[in-house]
């Protein structure tokens, strides 16, 4: 059993290994900054034939930082939450809350157009209505003709 290898690359060929053991691309990923950002919460119901987004952004400034807006068939919310109360103290922050930049996308039904969307803001929920989204969404039947 003299000539068992446990390792048969070099122990300092980290790079290799990563990829071997992740992917092609993880050894790569390790070295790329991390966001800060976050992501809020989004809910999606349907109000009859509309369908209405709801994200949490309690402490946005939704005038300056959000932006609402239609790209390519899709609805795109982003901005950013800022921290408006960082304080240079003793070294010692204790944060829970996660600021930076957020995107979120949601795919809108061909024919949805921008004049079909409005958005509101109360209580620190971002609200966009989609007007008409789920209508004529119901399967119709074709006759098959002999």
């Amino acid at each position: 059993m003299s000539n068992l290898a446990l390792w048969s690359r070099p122990a300092w060929d980290t790079d290799r290994w990563l990829r071997d053991f992740f992917g092609p691309a993880a050894a790569a990923d390790w070295f790329k900054p991390v966001t800060s950002g976050f992501t809020p919460a989004a809910e999606i119901v349907r109000d009859g034939d509309d369908a209405v987004v709801r994200l949490e952004l309690p402490g946005v400034d939704v005038e300056k930082d959000v932006n609402v807006e239609v790209d390519k068939g899709r609805l795109v919310i982003h901005g950013e939450h800022r921290d408006e109360h960082a304080e240079e103290g003793n070294g010692r922050t204790l944060r829970e809350i996660r600021y930076g930049s957020f995107r979120r996308t949601f795919q809108l039904p061909a024919h949805v157009t921008s004049e079909a969307i409005a958005a509101s803001y109360d209580a620190g929920v971002l609200t966009v209505r989609v007007a008409g989204a789920y209508a004529g969404s119901q399967a119709q039947r074709i006759a098959i003709t002999k």
